[in-house]
């Protein structure tokens, strides 16, 4: 149970947006895809606590007049871990840097993403919170976002656990709706896959697998 319960809170705890990390030595390949918004990321994790890489977002206004592009370097950070008898939480830094590019103005503007991450979770429920700044010289997308749900039974370490996940977010800029989108989560052990329809009857795809 031990064991179950330690992979389990890597992967329930892999998308909150902020994107953390796998456990040392770990490397992880995440994406988030939707009509308006989609990103892919990839990082290492060189400590238990601290990992690197590269991602990219493209996002996209409910209009769709403006598109944006954002690659970065990033740094992720476990900031603060409580371990409890059937439960985890956790808090989240992640920062990036890299170039944006896209319409409403010319060549290319560097762009700062900090953000932070909470989430709890044991093996039948759980709920986050994240926000992320998106700033460039006179641009501000940021990114807020708010995740709860619960698995529908419990399930040993090497069996796929199904869980129902509801997110709602937002982002400056793009949207002046807030964006809400219940999915179904498949959990195995060194990976998820989420899928569901939100509120502007948009699709969403979500996966995460740790090599």
């Amino acid at each position: 149970m031990k064991q179950f319960f330690a992979a389990l809170a890597v992967v329930v705890s892999a998308f909150a947006h902020a994107g953390p990390m796998g456990f040392n030595g770990s490397t992880m390949a995440m994406g988030d895809f939707s009509p308006n918004w989609g990103e892919a990321w990839l990082n290492h994790a060189v400590t238990p606590r601290d990992a690197f890489g590269a991602g990219g977002v493209a996002m996209r206004s409910d209009d769709k007049r403006l598109k944006r592009d954002f690659t970065e370097l990033t740094y992720t950070r476990l900031v603060h871990r409580i371990n409890g008898e059937h439960s985890q939480a956790n808090v989240w830094f992640l920062g990036g840097v890299g170039q944006l590019t896209g319409d409403n103005f010319d060549g290319g503007k560097t762009m700062l993403a900090p953000g932070v991450s909470a989430d709890y979770e044991t093996t039948r429920v759980y709920a986050s919170a994240s926000v992320r700044l998106y700033r460039a010289p006179g641009i501000n997308h940021d990114f807020a976002s708010v995740r709860t749900g619960f698995s529908f039974y419990e399930v040993d370490y090497d069996e796929t656990q199904p869980w129902l996940i509801v997110e709602a977010r937002r982002m400056r800029g793009l949207s002046d709706k807030t964006e809400i989108t219940p999915m179904l989560r498949l959990i195995h052990n060194r990976y998820f896959v989420e899928f569901g329809v939100n509120n502007m009857k948009q699709g969403r795809f979500n996966f995460m697998y740790i090599f």
